[in-house]
């Protein structure tokens, strides 16, 4: 299990194959859950990747347990979502 933080907004979600899935648009470091903006559009992308952006309600839930590894610049999931 990885640890989020605020630190993992903006970043790339992936799957196992190496495939984008989203951008993380907000942590809950309470609930070690992130959320994640499946399909972002490019001006999305670029307000994420500064940190600005917010979950809605169209975001996937990725609990912490699901995060097999957290680097620089995304995060990295063992299974499909």
């Amino acid at each position: 299990m990885s640890v989020l933080s605020t630190a993992d907004e903006g970043k790339f979600l992936m799957d196992n194959e190496a495939e984008q899935i989203g951008v993380v648009t907000e942590v809950d470091p309470d609930e070690q859950v992130a959320y994640v903006e499946p399909e972002p559009g490019i001006a999305e992308s670029v307000i994420q990747g500064f940190g600005f952006g917010d979950a809605d309600e169209d975001d996937i839930e990725v609990p912490a347990d699901s995060v097999e590894t957290v680097t620089d610049t995304e995060l990295r999931v063992a299974t499909d979502l």
